[in-house]
């Protein structure tokens, strides 16, 4: 099975090179965002990447899970992972959300997006800091910005009807899990590389069945 891959936010096909999973792993790339476009249209274009013929599962991780599960209203596809990420907006913490109602994300400047290494090594509690400072050093600061005032605005509050699998770290700061959600024991946010190894696991046993 074709699993196809969205990385979080501002990050590339390197958060899925430690992943060892029963399946062709195909990391889409991120699409330029337009103007002022909303999650649910740049969902609709990432899926046009999406080879319908055949069975397919969806992983998101972080942003990239809620992409993934706007991209699955449409594709329903065979399963639908998230990882480090949630199914709707009322799984948002309350400060988020608040934020959004606020539209701050718009008019902070583009260099904010940027974070201290250190600070940014702590937030995604990263074992692997080298790969995370490459990844924050290779971040599209436009896209950084329109990809956080898409996650604080976004109003999705449908659960998906599809096959759904969400893996979460217990010591998540950015996205802490909720719901029916299978928890890594001292997970982090940045577990889809510090913990991979758990990670497809439970994603190959899952894939089995």
């Amino acid at each position: 099975m074709k699993i196809y891959a969205i990385s979080g936010l501002g990050a590339d096909e390197r958060v899925f090179s430690y992943l060892e999973l029963q399946g062709e792993l195909i990391a889409l790339q991120w699409l330029k965002p337009r103007t002022n476009e909303p999650l649910e249209s740049y969902a609709l274009r990432m899926a046009e990447k999406v080879n319908q013929a055949e069975p397919f599962a969806l992983l998101g991780v972080s942003f990239g899970g809620l992409v993934a599960v706007e991209m699955s209203k449409v594709l329903q596809p065979n399963l639908t992972i998230l990882i480090s990420s949630v199914e709707t907006k009322d799984e948002l913490s309350t400060v988020y959300r608040l934020l959004g109602k606020t539209k701050l994300a718009k008019w902070i400047p583009y260099p904010l997006f940027d974070p201290p290494r250190m600070l940014a090594s702590w937030v995604f509690g990263a074992k692997r800091k080298a790969l995370l400072n490459e990844i924050l050093n290779d971040t599209d600061l436009k896209f950084a910005k329109w990809a956080v005032n898409a996650l604080l605005t976004w109003q999705n509050t449908t659960k998906l009807t599809t096959p759904l699998l969400k893996i979460g770290g217990t010591n998540d700061k950015l996205l802490p899990p909720q719901g029916n959600t299978i928890l890594i024991e001292n997970g982090a946010h940045f577990m889809i590389v510090d913990r991979a190894e758990e990670i497809s696991q439970i994603i190959n046993e899952r894939l089995e069945h």
